[in-house]
């Protein structure tokens, strides 16, 4: 089936059966920051088997917590909210979350610290935290205007009231976080809503958070407890599993203990919009998270709309739909994703170039991607751009193709989840 970086996905006759999922990335990310500066020991069951959650445990090692880890979960020693100066740079690898979110830990702290990545993060822009982080009192600098590496001095922070200029969770939850360490209360208001995961991550922890609408505020010298918690799987991974059964209309795919958080399920509403048929059971709320099992039945689909705000909510499940919108009745239209253009690739190029690698017509716009439907895709060679997203997305793209594709550069899928292709093939039907 594979090697190390290239990937044969051969067409299934439908997609069947059952399937747990590693917990959630962005779910993992902040528990374990949180779990960092809490006081006592987190035990995280179902922690993200992604390299960038890794990432994310390494840098705390080396900010003085301490962590265990096993096959099924990782247990975190709180070092409470001083951390330890670290006697290395602070190597974020491919994760803009870890670099973006820990930022705000890092403003708090009374000493210099380096954040750097790889190539692909080094490209990408910092400013959106950057800007605000500083209005608290933080001192910044970036190698080569806004990206990466940046160096931060932090130190006393005073609590401001930001008005984000552009949607986005992670920032919004840098700023919460750099929030418990200023004076005052901290506000942030967002253009339109977006994940939530930030603001009930502190909840779990012990802070108090106050929500209206598109503001958030956090108090600073708030203390956090460390909790048990079991993550819930995580809906973006799903995404890709979800989409690969609602292709075929003999599929019946299961999916237990997945998040279903409102800021994050509107991809089920889409599906079933198009024509796919879901069912929800055994929902239960864990640490404010809601978490059940999903069934998906598939179907011949239809053609959908994507524009803002359905665009935020949906920024890491557009290249799963732009992928399959050519195997879909009336195509797929996605605008108001200019973000995409900044992602670990430019992820509207990358998902363009490879349908036409494919056969498809595409229409490439600034924002986003016309795709109509109604087209059979042939086989052909895939480039993954190095972006984990890219590499899955054209996995099930490929299940309707004419012959078997190649996905070269299919190791970026560890970035979110290593053993994807193995479990994509577990679950085709031939």
């Amino acid at each position: 089936m594979s090697d190390d970086s290239n990937v044969l996905i051969r067409p299934p006759r439908n997609i069947s059966g059952v399937l747990s999922l590693p917990g959630d990335k962005s779910i993992s990310h902040r528990y374990a920051m949180l779990a960092g500066i809490a006081e006592g020991t987190t035990r995280l069951e179902n922690f993200s088997t992604g390299a960038d959650c890794a990432s994310t445990l390494t840098c705390l090692r080396a900010l003085g917590v301490e962590w265990e880890r096993d096959a099924n979960s990782v247990v975190i020693h709180g070092h409470g909210p001083k951390l330890r100066a670290p006697q290395i740079p602070l190597d974020c690898g491919n994760s803009g979350s870890t670099m973006r979110m820990l930022s705000g830990v890092l403003a708090g702290q009374n000493f210099t610290s380096e954040l750097i990545g790889d190539e692909s993060l080094s490209r990408r822009p910092m400013a959106r935290i950057v800007a605000p982080l500083k209005e608290m009192g933080a001192k910044i600098s970036a190698a080569s205007g806004d990206r990466p590496p940046l160096r931060i001095s932090g130190g006393h922070l005073k609590a401001i009231d930001y008005k984000m200029p552009v949607a986005s969770a992670q920032v919004k939850s840098a700023l919460l976080f750099a929030g418990l360490f200023a004076d005052g209360k901290t506000r942030v208001e967002e253009p339109v809503r977006t994940r939530d995961h930030g603001e009930l991550a502190l909840r779990a922890f012990g802070a108090e958070v106050l929500q209206d609408r598109n503001q958030v505020r956090i108090s600073g010298g708030q203390r956090l407890q460390a909790i048990d918690a079991t993550i819930p799987g995580d809906m973006s991974t799903a995404a890709f599993f979800l989409c690969a059964a609602a292709l075929f209309p003999q599929s019946h795919l299961t999916l237990t203990g997945i998040g279903l958080n409102p800021t994050r399920s509107y991809l089920l509403d889409l599906l079933t919009a198009m024509g796919a048929r879901i069912l929800i059971t055994q929902l239960e709320e864990k640490h404010g998270e809601l978490v059940g099992t999903v069934q998906i039945e598939g179907s011949e689909l239809q053609g959908a709309a994507v524009r803002s705000p359905q665009t935020e909510m949906l920024i890491d499940e557009i290249p799963v739909l732009a992928a399959i919108a050519p195997s879909t009745a009336k195509g797929i239209e996605i605008r108001d994703a200019r973000e995409l253009r900044v992602k670990e690739s430019d992820r509207i190029a990358a998902i363009a170039t490879n349908l036409r690698q494919m056969g498809a017509e595409v229409e490439e716009h600034e924002d986003g991607l016309s795709i109509p439907g109604g087209q059979q895709l042939h086989a052909a060679e895939i480039d993954s751009f190095g972006d984990h997203r890219v590499a899955m997305a054209f996995a099930v793209a490929a299940l309707r193709a004419n012959g078997d594709t190649i996905i070269h550069g299919a190791n970026a899928a560890a970035i979110s989840y290593p053993a994807f292709f193995p479990t994509l093939e577990g679950l085709a039907q031939r």
